[in-house]
């Protein structure tokens, strides 16, 4: 698949391959459109599966005309086959996506990956984005691989944890008084008027496309088949729609049979204009003003929302929200089945799928593969309310009281 422009995906007007991100006719999103050549199936395959241990195995689908070079290539995370916590739900068949497995611990890697590489490309040297965490840690740690100078804006009162895991790479950490939407509109203004890659902003067209290889990879480790439901966190609703788009490629080029999985997306109360205008009907999402431990899905106002509603609606899935009590039950319950200690986003995916087995949303039959997006040492403080520690005198003695004592009150 060649890329060949930005298309707009309002009036597919077309554009230049180079860094810009809005309809000029209509002020509709850019996306990147491609020209697919004509392959036999098999010889793809072995093509994909001859490249390397990453997402650029996935180069061919991706806006490059070659394989970029990239020293923190991330991808080919684990797809766990979550049995304890299918049993726990009442569910049949379930697997996880642990995408924490990347270099900084987020999905984010991929995008930045691709934004990044594309920002070389188009020969800037300073690269930035507007963040509510994990895209910050990304592009921190993938300007410094490659040798680039960045700036990261994100709120000031982000998770310590994440602002400390962007700072270490030397980037120029800015906080925003605010939340992540006037973070945001500040690097929009700035992308006006300093030379500077935003990777969400001006390269948002490329970026997005680094949540495809998702799809693909998912593809690979279900043994070239597709599930039949898919559960994935929703912020801006870029990865929600991304996903759909690397699954529909391959199947219109034959890599997959099959059709579309049912698309169900998660959002924490706190913040779930996408979850509430598709409970009220609505085409478009009414902005919103973040109050959520999820801090890393807390964008009032999604760029992509009006798409990830058209595809949950399309697709037979849907949109559910989740209180922070439940982000946190979510949280423990995917630790205690799977051993995955994900962040607050995580919680929220695995959160919506209880909500969903236990309304009966989810066959048993169905394949489902639950997508977590970021690791949970990032987010520490939402767990901190399940801790306890036994403290004991070195002895059996005060070992066996302990234990008593704790199970009589328990």
């Amino acid at each position: 698949m060649a890329p060949t422009a930005l298309s707009c995906k309002e009036c597919k007007s077309r554009y230049p391959l180079d860094a810009r991100y809005v309809c000029e006719a209509c002020f509709g999103p850019l996306e990147v459109a491609y020209e697919a050549a004509v392959w036999d199936v098999q010889t793809l395959k072995r093509k994909i599966q001859a490249g390397p241990p990453g997402i650029w195995r996935y180069a061919d689908f991706l806006p490059f005309t070659g394989r970029p070079r990239d020293p923190l290539e991330p991808g080919m995370t684990p797809l766990v086959r979550a049995d304890r916590l299918a049993e726990r739900l009442g569910l049949g068949e379930l697997w996880v996506k642990n995408d924490a497995a990347n270099p900084t611990h987020s999905f984010k890697d991929r995008v930045v990956a691709v934004a990044i590489a594309k920002a070389q490309e188009l020969g800037f040297e300073t690269v930035a984005c507007a963040s509510t965490g994990n895209l910050a840690n990304a592009v921190a740690a993938h300007a410094a691989a490659a040798g680039l100078a960045s700036y990261v804006f994100v709120p000031a009162d982000l998770e310590e944890q994440k602002l400390l895991a962007t700072g270490i790479y030397g980037t120029n950490l800015v906080g925003v008084r605010g939340n992540y939407d006037d973070v945001n509109r500040l690097c929009t203004e700035l992308c006006e008027e300093r030379p500077w890659a935003f990777v969400n902003v001006n390269l948002r067209p490329y970026y997005a496309e680094g949540s495809k290889t998702l799809a693909y990879e998912t593809v690979e480790q279900l043994g070239w088949t597709l599930p039949d439901r898919v559960v994935v966190p929703i912020a801006s609703g870029s990865l929600f729609t991304k996903i759909a788009r690397g699954f529909n490629e391959w199947l219109e080029l034959g890599l997959v049979s099959g059709e579309l999985p049912a698309f169900n997306g998660a959002q924490a109360q706190g913040c779930s204009p996408v979850a509430t205008a598709y409970a009220e009907g609505w085409e478009v999402c009414k902005p919103q003003k973040p109050d959520t431990i999820a801090k890393s899905l807390a964008i009032g106002n999604p760029a992509d929302g009006p798409y990830a509603l058209e595809l949950a609606r399309s697709s037979g899935g849907a949109i559910d929200s989740v209180t922070d009590d439940e982000i946190k039950a979510g949280i423990r319950l995917l630790a205690e089945t799977t051993g995955i200690f994900t962040e607050t986003a995580g919680g929220v995916t695995v959160a919506t799928l209880a909500k969903l087995a236990e309304r009966g949303a989810i066959d048993r039959s169905e394949r489902v593969v639950a997508y977590i997006t970021g690791e949970g040492l990032k987010t520490l403080d939402a767990a901190r309310d399940s801790f306890h520690m036994h403290e004991i005198e070195p002895s059996i003695e005060a070992l066996d009281a302990e234990l008593a004592a704790s199970a009589a009150s328990s």
